[in-house]
């Protein structure tokens, strides 16, 4: 996950959203999700789950991604940018530093959920993945194409966060292209919606349950992201604080689709 950058209007205001308390996981645990929502059964063929920073596709996907991967399953994943801009400003030197670390991160991590082909690193630039969205949707689609996708998993293209919502409008316009579904996972939608919120397409959002084994394999997978959840330097929080963890070690994960 990367914090977004402020420029016009729009990301003005989903950076203040973003950047605000936040919902607590607990009113999220009342609302009773599961009891609520559809049931998805997990898709049998190859899956492809896109990313926009390391750690997007184990924050909103990672323990269907261990449960697939223990059912059989052909697991590929995608991820658009190095993070390289989560700690906010930084020399060209250091944005290096962090993205080979986030990558090193994400490679952990993935092997924490279980076998599966190294990630596919499109290397287009944190917080600007706006202007590079008919290259995401490119890479997207080869990887659907070379694996013959079942199912894509990607970003929500409405989590308020501009990167999060270019991947999401990227897969979605590969899918289409190919007539491959596309589950779409929130990240930050946890943050600032609460379980009322009409900005949120209820009506098409269904759950996955959880195993304890794919939690357990989730859960040791997010540990491996040092870089988000330490501070990032003195008096700063880390980008992903305890609260926000709490949002993504569910019993069970949501999709829109």
């Amino acid at each position: 996950m990367s914090t977004p950058q402020t420029a016009g209007t729009a990301r003005q205001a989903a950076a203040a959203a973003i950047d605000a308390q936040g919902t607590d996981e607990a009113e999220w645990q009342q609302a009773l999700l599961p009891d609520h929502l559809p049931h998805l059964v997990l898709p049998t063929g190859p899956v492809v789950v896109v990313a926009a920073h390391p750690d997007d596709e184990v924050l909103g996907f990672g323990g269907t991604i261990a449960a697939l991967l223990h059912a059989g399953a052909a697991v590929h994943t995608v991820c658009l940018s190095d993070g390289e801009a989560s700690h906010g400003p930084a020399t060209p030197s250091a944005q290096a530093q962090l993205a080979a670390r986030r990558r090193s991160e994400l490679t952990a991590a993935l092997g924490e959920l279980g076998d599966l082909p190294a990630p596919v690193h499109a290397g287009l630039p944190d917080t600007a993945l706006n202007e590079h969205e008919h290259h995401a949707q490119a890479v997207i689609g080869e990887l659907l194409d070379t694996v013959g996708a079942a199912v894509c998993v990607a970003p929500w293209e409405g989590d308020l966060h501009s990167d999060h919502e270019a991947a999401g409008r990227a897969a979605k316009r590969a899918g289409r292209n190919r007539s491959t579904p596309v589950w779409s996972y929130p990240v930050w939608m946890w943050h600032w919606a609460r379980p009322s919120d009409p900005r949120v397409p209820w009506h098409r959002a269904s759950v996955l349950p959880l195993s304890e084994a794919a939690i357990d394999r989730k859960m040791a997978a997010l540990a491996r992201f040092t870089s988000q959840l330490e501070p990032r330097g003195s008096g700063t929080a880390p980008v992903l604080p305890a609260q926000e963890i709490a949002h993504h070690t569910r019993t069970f994960e949501t999709v829109i689709r």
